[in-house]
């Protein structure tokens, strides 16, 4: 398997959910990874697992500063990084009127500001390795919207602007840009908005109901399959593709089934 041979990739928040599928999925496609994230135990022991071609790095997204720091290490340990993936990110569910301005600058600095300086942070590097790859993980949030979501929302749906902008001008530096944007994130991020005594992995299906065969699949599944989205923007596969949007959804933003209408099927 070597989809990715050659390639050197920093991942942020792969210590869990679909981060921690992407840096499992690169390494066994042939990448060397930084797993970049502030949780440290988890990071490490991801990194751990994941032997010679992984390395842990605490990475904080929203400072310029540990994005320099680990450009830094990347290339001390492995070379120029070719591929970023710009996962790391926060989720805050509330109504509007009950969300609190210091929600939403929180989830701007990490969801939005953070992949703003990781794209400066590594262009340069990525020209000198004649060209590279940054995916942004975005949402279906950014490509609609949900009560609920005020401070989540408008992140994601920044994020897909800067990806175009990004891809625009980084174009001419040889690196592509490229947002995912799944239905489904790492069951870490939507814990601690659900009850105590539902499991959020099992939850992830809920929506997928265009698909019925991903309404039985393991939530697992789902999380790699937005991991697989994210290895082909990372590949040399893609290479014509820059400044898109990939949901990674079952089909949740493709519209809605009209039960009275033709062509609906009842379960």
């Amino acid at each position: 398997m070597s989809r990715l041979a050659g390639k050197v990739a920093i991942i942020t928040g792969s210590a869990r959910g679909t981060g921690e599928e992407a840096a499992r999925l690169f390494v066994a496609e042939g990448a060397r990874v930084v797993v970049a994230d502030v949780l440290e135990e988890e990071g490490r022991a991801v990194a751990s697992d994941l032997g010679d071609a992984a390395c842990f790095v605490r990475h904080d997204v929203t400072s310029e500063a540990s994005w320099n720091a680990v450009v830094a290490a990347t290339q001390e340990r492995f070379g120029a990084p070719t591929v970023l993936v710009n996962n790391a990110g926060l989720l805050h569910i509330r109504a509007l009127l009950e969300t609190e301005a210091t929600d939403v600058e929180r989830l701007w600095r990490v969801n939005q500001l953070g992949p703003f300086l990781g794209c400066k942070a590594v262009a340069k590097a990525m020209q000198a390795a004649e060209g590279g790859s940054i995916v942004n993980v975005s949402s279906v949030d950014g490509l609609s919207a949900k009560n609920g979501l005020a401070a989540y929302s408008p992140t994601k749906w920044g994020l897909r602007g800067l990806t175009r902008v990004a891809a625009l001008e980084l174009g001419q530096m040889g690196i592509r840009v490229n947002a995912v944007c799944p239905e489904a994130g790492g069951p870490g991020m939507r814990r601690e908005f659900m009850p105590e005594n539902i499991d959020p992995m099992l939850t992830l299906a809920l929506t997928h109901d265009v698909i019925p065969h991903n309404k039985t699949r393991p939530g697992i599944e789902i999380i790699r399959d937005i991991a697989r989205m994210i290895l082909f923007l990372a590949s040399d596969e893609s290479l014509s593709c820059t400044g898109g949007d990939y949901p990674v959804d079952a089909g949740w933003t493709a519209g809605r089934r009209l039960k009275h209408s033709p062509g609906y099927r009842p379960d």
